[in-house]
């Protein structure tokens, strides 16, 4: 089992990592964050297979994915 952790302070909100998502893992969250930004967040209820696409895209370099 994986954990995808967001750093939302740096996410401007691309979108790339949810369109690469084959679980559909990742949303954008309703809160704002400090750049004005709604920062991506993982799904509660979906599993992560720790498969890194959303880290290999993610231009900012804010996503992290750790075994349990």
């Amino acid at each position: 089992m994986y954990k995808v952790f967001i750093d939302k302070n740096k996410c401007k909100s691309c979108k790339l990592c949810i369109k690469v998502c084959p679980k559909n893992k990742l949303k954008l969250s309703k809160e704002i964050n400090s750049s004005g930004f709604n920062p991506v967040e993982p799904k509660e209820d979906v599993e992560c297979i720790g498969c890194g696409f959303c880290f290999l895209v993610c231009p900012d370099w804010c996503i992290e994915i750790y075994e349990e």
